[in-house]
């Protein structure tokens, strides 16, 4: 089978890419959710930057190249060693 290639057109702001230092993931039966969020250092407040909505497959296909990557790079650079877990954060409308 031959594989196709799709070229994907990427705009300058989201290219520059978002800082994240706290993740939530939720999900139902049908999808995945990831608010990506950036939690002020001096602060008890923080802003979602993002949020992506996956079905349940392309969610295990992300986590599939997430482990991947993380492999790589741990390969390449030593290992990655987890820092404090982010406090407990709640989503304000």
């Amino acid at each position: 089978m031959e594989e196709k290639k799709i070229d994907i057109k990427v705009d300058e702001e989201i290219a520059r890419g978002q800082y994240s230092n706290v993740a939530a993931i939720r999900h139902t039966r049908e999808e995945f959710i990831f608010d990506f969020a950036f939690v002020f250092p001096d602060g008890p407040m923080g802003k979602l930057l993002s949020r992506l909505i996956l079905s349940p497959a392309h969610a295990k296909r992300f986590l599939e190249a997430l482990q991947a990557n993380v492999r790589r790079y741990e390969d390449s650079f030593g290992s990655i060693v987890p820092s404090e877990p982010p406090p407990s954060v709640g989503f304000v409308h």
